[in-house]
């Protein structure tokens, strides 16, 4: 059924000629189209396309240059997030928006908190809400919990039940299964399609992932440079044709060569053992060794100890046990000033947490890192804004990353150009010998995607020894020379060539190593 022959009593949404500018660049241009009730409706497009933007319009957190907005029949007049709440839509944002020192259901209940005696928080109603919430969508998370001590997919989980917890009917999900695991994408879309299809909920999906396209929606909106180019049903295309429509030419995501040969060790971690925020063991006793020339992939669920073993490899957090060496010299506990000087760069899970500072610039962000040069700045002080200006501009346009200018605050971009300007700064250092990249497309378009992966392997090729962590089975196994497994704090094995598949990687990741298992460690793992 296409856009044209859309009943018009079963339409939950429409948005008729909506254009959006902004100082210096224009986000939508007459784009229309109509949602119907019950329906999963995907929209698709390459970052900075405008997708984001059009749903914040729906949401009522932009008041569109031009064109209408319809939500159930009715013309939106008041363009706030409180009126389209009113009015039955809810929106679980890309990049949360939690209170971190609050617990779940804190922030589950924030803005309409139960009250005991009429005067005070009553917080036993709030866990029972939570828990009633997570019994019903099954999306399962700790009601007493703190936000800053859970993983990034239980707090996307949160977002979402805090969403379903204001009676949307129209939901409106950026970017949902980012953060999320192959088995709890499943669980998610169990969820959306009881929403829709069962309960007659309509359900609006941003994302990149098209396979999750096809799995889920039931018709595709396709936009490109701010317009919509077109809406198919999905069982009509395919994600080839998807991806082409998306950038406007074939994209091509095949094998990589893989033919290089590793050289010596530079980077080794032997017995380490980490604690999380909690003071409880996030990492126990992880030996590996990274290569000249390699690629290390690391497959494993988030939150077996991934995030914590990042932060302690790259001096952000102190292991309670165990060292880190770096061509030989024990770096355990250097800082990641000192880590860089040697020639470590770092790609952080978390772009807007831990790879970006949210109230600096495009440049800002650029040049961190590099602002103490002499080019950038007098006596790593006065900051000189001619070169800095020009610098950022040519690795803009070297990365491609669309924005309205270099001197634009960061947030002003979409999430994956924000990754873009992280992979930039991290990938443009001439010295580095150790590359540690996490979560280096998560947001990111199919054809950004093809773009940092070669970029990844370029740097291989270059001599750099690279550990890949990635919450994307499909990404590492494209891109490793060796994978390693990782399932409660441990490393459950080491595979090469034919044993890198996913069927034997998705084995190791959800189970325990034998206990005969060799671990691989280096030559200081082989000293214990």
């Amino acid at each position: 059924m296409r856009e044209d022959i859309v009943e018009q009593e079963q339409i939950a949404v429409e948005m008729k000629n909506i254009t959006m500018w902004f100082p210096k660049t224009i986000a939508n241009k007459n784009v229309s189209f109509s949602v119907k009730q019950g329906e999963i409706f995907a929209l698709v497009g390459e970052n900075g396309a405008g997708k984001s933007t059009i749903m914040n319009v729906l949401f009522g957190m932009l008041t569109p240059t031009d064109g209408e907005v319809w939500i159930h029949g009715q013309k939106v007049r008041n363009f706030s997030p409180e009126n389209s709440i009113s009015m039955g839509v809810g929106m679980v944002h890309q990049h949360f928006k939690l209170v971190p020192s609050f617990t779940v259901a804190q922030n589950i209940v924030l803005g309409k908190e139960p009250k005991k005696y009429g005067l005070f928080f009553d917080n036993k109603a709030a866990v029972a809400l939570t828990e009633d919430l997570v019994a019903k969508y099954g999306l399962q998370v700790d009601p007493n919990a703190k936000v800053c001590d859970i993983s990034v997919g239980a707090q996307q989980r949160v977002e979402i039940l805090k969403t379903l917890s204001r009676g949307a009917d129209i939901l409106i999900l950026d970017e949902p299964t980012a953060v999320l695991t192959p088995i709890e994408t499943d669980e998610l879309f169990d969820v959306i399609r009881d929403l829709a299809h069962e309960n007659g909920h309509t359900v609006i999906i941003i994302t990149h992932k098209l396979g999750e396209v096809m799995a889920i929606s039931d018709r595709v909106g396709v936009m490109r440079k701010g317009r919509m180019v077109g809406i198919e049903n999905t069982c009509d295309v395919d994600t080839k044709k998807l991806a082409s429509m998306m950038v406007g030419h074939d994209v091509l995501l095949g094998a990589l060569d893989k033919s290089n040969t590793p050289g010596e060790a530079v980077y080794e971690v032997d017995n380490l053992h980490v604690t999380d925020n909690r003071g409880l063991p996030a990492c126990k006793g992880i030996s590996f060794t990274l290569h000249a020339g390699e690629i290390l992939g690391m497959a494993g669920v988030e939150g077996n100890g991934q995030s914590e073993l990042l932060e302690a490899i790259t001096g952000n957090r102190r292991p309670t046990e165990g060292a880190v060496f770096f061509g030989g010299e024990n770096v355990t506990n250097l800082s990641p000033g000192k880590l860089r000087e040697m020639g470590l760069s770092y790609v952080p899970e978390d772009r807007l947490r831990t790879g970006l500072a949210k109230q600096a610039t495009v440049a800002e962000n650029l040049i961190m890192g590099k602002h103490r040069r002499r080019e950038f700045s007098l006596f790593g002080i006065h900051m000189k804004n001619q070169p800095i200006t020009k610098y950022s501009e040519k690795t803009v346009e070297d990365y491609d990353i669309r924005t309205a200018g270099v001197g634009a605050k960061i947030t002003e971009l979409s999430g994956g150009n924000m990754q873009k300007v992280v992979i930039a700064r991290e990938f443009s250092f001439e010295n580095t010998r150790v590359l540690i990249v996490a979560q280096p497309t998560r947001g990111v378009d199919v054809g950004a995607i093809e773009f940092i992966h070669n970029l990844i392997v370029k740097k291989r090729d270059e001599g750099c020894a690279i550990l890949l962590v990635s919450a994307d089975l499909d990404e590492v196994l494209r891109l490793s020379n060796r994978v390693i497994t990782i399932f409660e704090g441990k490393i459950t094995a080491e595979l090469t060539g034919d044993d890198i598949n996913k069927e034997t990687v998705g084995m190791y990741m959800l189970s325990h190593k034998e206990e005969d298992s060799p671990s691989e460690g280096g030559k200081h793992g082989e000293e214990k």
